[in-house]
């Protein structure tokens, strides 16, 4: 890449836009890696918007039309932030014209979708070409620590997994509508928006798949105000719960809501073993709580495990010991993994076919929502996997 940088057009310009930007400056300051990010080009629908965003944060010039560039001989990587009935068109076209590609999550809006963008960069990966999804709170130091120590075996064999990402913004029957509450652009609402996010954590840190599920979604709330007068029709789920079984045997629950009074970003994620467990609250993301089930009985318990150690994963490039971290700075982490990752010429992760993993998943989930909680198997996944 000319002059050791890698030149990123994104698509979008809202919440997760703004977050990705931040993502990209940060790797470049604070880590220092092996290819610098060049904040090319902003697109969006909304010129005004986008132009207020490329102030804000740095970015070269703002284009309306994706396209342009996905055409551009001077963008490198496609960073796509629009909403999820526009992955697929976009991730595939970029793969094709030769782009490395970061997709939000979750991956498309159906299984088709997701089969046809993981088909497209196992393609573009031949001829050096990588794309990956935006599972961003892989990230997350003390949930990167769990996924080590989970790997190294130290709780022996796993036997239950609770899986919970709990919000409140839904919970007034007058917020807005917004396009997150449209079934033909959102693909579904909370299973999808946060639900996927669980999904993959509990699939990332067990290194095992989701077999099967049996599931409820409902919708507490079927119409919202719009802003132009009158109400718009919710068509998609407010929450789901459901039951799942992992290839390794364990039992794992799940529940995504944005109808948990009072929980306005609670990630929370369970691990019970043999020899011990991990315990993990987003709202307090730099403590992991880890339990030895080997220790005197008479001392044992769960541990308080303040994750901001500089031997901790990611933290060598922060502050000193005791300096939380924040939700941003996941998305440095980001960044900064995939600069490495095109620098090394090697996958980064997760690949669109985990992408497409966590989108069967979802599949599963509202089809056995759809039968009566019917007992529904995940396609493809790994039964008897370790």
């Amino acid at each position: 890449m000319p002059g050791g940088t890698l030149r990123i057009g994104m698509v979008g310009y809202a919440f997760m836009g703004v977050a990705h930007s931040q993502g990209w400056r940060g790797a470049r300051s604070f880590f220092e890696p092996p290819i610098a990010p060049e904040l090319a080009a902003v697109c969006g629908r909304d010129t005004g918007r986008a132009r207020e965003l490329a102030r804000r944060f740095g970015w070269g010039e703002v284009v309306g039309d994706w396209r342009e560039l996905v055409a551009r001989e001077d963008i490198d990587l496609i960073d796509i932030c629009s909403p999820g009935d526009t992955h697929a068109e976009i991730a595939i076209a970029a793969l094709e014209a030769g782009k490395h590609v970061l997709c939000e999550k979750p991956l498309a809006n159906t299984v088709a979708e997701a089969e046809a963008m993981a088909e497209a960069a196992e393609r573009a990966l031949a001829r050096g070409v990588y794309a990956t999804v935006g599972f961003t709170y892989r990230r997350v130091p003390a949930i990167a620590l769990a996924a080590k120590w989970l790997w190294e075996g130290r709780i022996g064999c796993i036997r239950h997994v609770r899986a919970q990402y709990l919000q409140d913004w839904l919970t007034d029957a007058d917020a807005p509508m917004s396009w997150r509450l449209r079934k033909e652009q959102a693909g579904s609402g909370a299973l999808g928006d946060i639900g996927a996010h669980i999904i993959d954590l509990v699939q990332h840190l067990t290194g095992e798949s989701i077999t099967g599920v049996s599931a409820l979604m409902e919708t507490f709330v079927h119409q919202r105000p719009i802003p132009d007068g009158g109400f718009g029709e919710v068509t998609v789920d407010d929450a789901a719960v459901f039951l799942g079984r992992l290839s390794g045997g364990a039992l794992a629950t799940f529940e995504a809501t944005r109808f948990a009074t009072g929980r306005k970003n609670a990630i929370r994620l369970e691990v019970n073993g043999t020899e011990g467990g991990l315990a993990f609250d987003f709202e307090d993301m730099n403590v992991l709580w880890w339990h030895d089930n080997t220790a005197d009985p008479a001392e044992a318990g769960y541990r308080r495990v303040v994750v901001t150690e500089p031997g901790h994963p990611y933290l060598a490039g922060w502050w000193p010991p005791g300096h939380g971290l924040g939700y941003e700075h996941a998305f440095t982490h980001q960044a900064n993994d995939l600069l490495h990752a095109i620098a090394q010429d090697r996958q980064p992760t997760p690949s669109f076919a985990e992408g497409l993993g966590v989108q069967r998943v979802l599949d599963a989930v509202q089809a056995s929502a759809a039968d009566e909680s019917r007992w529904t198997p995940v396609p493809g996944s790994r039964v008897g996997a370790s």
